[in-house]
């Protein structure tokens, strides 16, 4: 057998266990923060940011469900509902409710990791890009959403 085909079957299993150390394994517990994905720490991250907004209007966002995507879908059209953009890149998306829809919130993971430079400016960009939306949906001024 030449040296870059791969084999399938029980053989190939063996392969993955070199050198006799065991089969690799994850780096940390499942139980400790660094375990989490990118993704799982943005959805905390939103959930952190969505926690007081939800708090003070949450009779007014009974009908609003809040979602991440990892990207924007380049077919949905833009008259499809609000949305924040940053250049020519959407940020988040508020999707009016249909027939048979809610009202949903989708923020875009990629676009808004790569414009914050740490943690702290993400946290702080999901914050505004989330009051912006909520100030759309209750057709508000996104200060009042913000209580400032």
């Amino acid at each position: 057998m030449a040296r870059g085909s791969r084999r399938h079957g029980p053989q190939s299993r063996r392969r993955r266990d070199r050198h006799g150390r065991g089969l690799r394994g994850p780096l940390y517990p499942a139980t400790l923060p660094a375990a989490r994905s990118r993704a799982e720490r943005f959805d905390a991250l939103v959930l952190e940011a969505l926690e007081p907004i939800e708090a003070r209007w949450r009779i007014e966002l009974t009908q609003l469900d809040v979602a991440v995507d990892d990207v924007p879908d380049v077919q949905a059209a833009s008259d499809d509902g609000d949305v924040v953009e940053d250049g020519n890149v959407p940020l988040a998306r508020l999707l009016p409710a249909g027939a048979d829809r809610r009202a949903r919130i989708v923020l875009y993971r990629r676009p808004l990791e790569a414009r914050a430079k740490d943690g702290a400016d993400l946290a702080d960009l999901v914050h505004d890009v989330l009051v912006e939306q909520v100030a759309n949906y209750l057709g508000l001024d996104p200060d009042v959403i913000d209580g400032e």
